[in-house]
This record gives C-alpha cells, sequence and structure tokens, in this order.
C-alpha cells in the first residue's frame, strides 16, 4: 500500500444476516496492498440485492485496486478521485445493464461507501445511507451524509434528528447505485491522523445501534474483530431487523512510549 512513512492500517470486516432476514444482501470488500475499502448494501426483489452489491464490491473491486496499485506513489488525490468516479460509473452502468436484461432484477440497486487511504488522506466516496464514522482522540463523529428521504427531511427543518429516528421510513435512499443510467456519488477527503478509527457500515448496524453506544464500543481497547464482533451482536440483541455489516480500518504509528495506544484507545 502506498502510504506516509510511519502510518500503518489494520483491517477487518463482518457481515451478518441478522435476524430477520431469510438472506444477506449486504457486501464487503478489503483490498488491503491497495488501500481500498468497499461496503454496499443491496436492495431489490428475490436475490436481486445481493447480486447488486456483489456486483458493486467485483467492479470497484477489480478495476480500482489494480489502478492503485499500479499508479505512483505520489499521483495526484484529484486523479485518484477521478479513477473512483470512472470505476463507480462502471459499476453502475454494469447493475442498471444486468436489471434491464433480467426480469427478475429488475430495480435492483445498493448503497456504497468506497474508501481510499493513501500518503495520509482517506478518499470517501458514497451513495446512499450506509455511513463511515471516525473516532478520534475519544469522540466519534459521522463524515458521510446519508442520500436519504430523512435526511432531506432534517435538512429542511421539517423532523428534528429524534423525530426522524421514531419515523419508521428510515430505509427511503434518494441515491442508489444502479437504479438509473448515471449516479452522482459524493466524493469528500479527509487527512488521516495516527490512532484513527473508521467504520464502515450498513443501516443495518446504525439502525439498530445509537451513536452513543456505537462510541462506546469503538472506544474499548480490545482487537478489531472483537469490536467488530460486538458491534454486530449489539444490532443483533437489539432486534437484527436488517442485514449487518461492519468495516473497520485502525491506523496505527510506531510509537515505544509504554501505554500510548491503550491510553488511545480507551479515551472518553
Amino acid at each position: 500500500m502506498k502510504s506516509v512513512p510511519g502510518l500503518s492500517y489494520e483491517f477487518c470486516a463482518l457481515t451478518d444476516t441478522g435476524r430477520v432476514r431469510s438472506n444477506n444482501e449486504d457486501a464487503v470488500a478489503i483490498h488491503k496492498e491497495a488501500g481500498l475499502v468497499i461496503l454496499a448494501d443491496g436492495m431489490g426483489g428475490y436475490n436481486a440485492g445481493e447480486v447488486a452489491s456483489g456486483m458493486a464490491i467485483n467492479v470497484i473491486g477489480s478495476e480500482l485496486a489494480q489502478w492503485l496499485e499500479e499508479a505512483p506513489v505520489d499521483v495526484p488525490v484529484a486523479e485518484v478521485r477521478s479513477a473512483l468516479q470512472a470505476c463507480v460509473d462502471n459499476a453502475n452502468q454494469a447493475i442498471f445493464g444486468a436489471s434491464l436484461a433480467n426480469a427478475q432484477y429488475l430495480g435492483m440497486g445498493t448503497t456504497l461507501v468506497v474508501g481510499v487511504l493513501r500518503a495520509g488522506r482517506l478518499i470517501l466516496g458514497h451513495v446512499g445511507d450506509s455511513r463511515c464514522y471516525r473516532l478520534r482522540a475519544g469522540e466519534l463523529r459521522q463524515i458521510t451524509r446519508d442520500h436519504s428521504w430523512l435526511q432531506e427531511q432534517i435538512d429542511l427543518g421539517l423532523l428534528t434528528p429524534a423525530q426522524a429516528a421514531l419515523s419508521g421510513r428510515g430505509n427511503l435512499v434518494t441515491r442508489a447505485l444502479g437504479v438509473d443510467a448515471s449516479v452522482h456519488i459524493e466524493i469528500n477527503e479527509f487527512v488521516v491522523q495516527a490512532q484513527d478509527l473508521f467504520i464502515l457500515c450498513s443501516d443495518g448496524l446504525t439502525d439498530m445501534v445509537g451513536d452513543a453506544d456505537l462510541a462506546g464500543l469503538a472506544r474499548l481497547p480490545i482487537s478489531l474483530a472483537d469490536k467488530a464482533q460486538r458491534m454486530v451482536a449489539m444490532a443483533n440483541a437489539l432486534g437484527g431487523r436488517d442485514n449487518i455489516s461492519v468495516l473497520l480500518v485502525q491506523v496505527g504509528a510506531p510509537d515505544r512510549r509504554p501505554g500510548l495506544v491503550s491510553r488511545l484507545l480507551g479515551a472518553h
């Protein structure tokens, strides 16, 4: 992976069917050498959601990972953004074309969160209501903005976040990959710091687990695998009404001072 000196990355992903659904329409992928992470939450009729999410993961994963691994270390971020956009467009066309060619797939689509870690930056693209959070110095912050009907109502001042949480209409997305001939992906860029923890997740997690509980789990001084398992377990314990997917990225840096990592991970 092309990274800045001193920064290292640890990855972990976990996906679960949940307690209600019979199949899992979420998909996750980690391309460690490319510094690429992808999460998708499919939607559609019988089996179509998992087809859409799988296509998104495969098309973007194969094309973008290859481009990232072949690109020079100092390639401008603008070119990374352009490559990300092009690969998402290709995935959108593939899913949309498949939905038109197969009656059982008509109307299928998927949300998407895709992150590229390169040269001390996170280039983050998303479509729909799957999210990315960042835990920094003990503070959890959502760094994506949902493309959903509820978020639009909040932005217009018609609903408060508390009212939106109780509305029961959280699954109405206003953008998705594969439902139209073109898609607008929102791409943002963030500076990465040592000890940051990034949490990519589907709404099967966030519809069940509130931000305060998610922050509490994220702060625990335990392994990434244990954090992911506890997040999924809490969503299931609270009902598990949808598929649940979590993809964690822990940023580290060599430091010989004793106890520093534990103190940072356990900070509140």
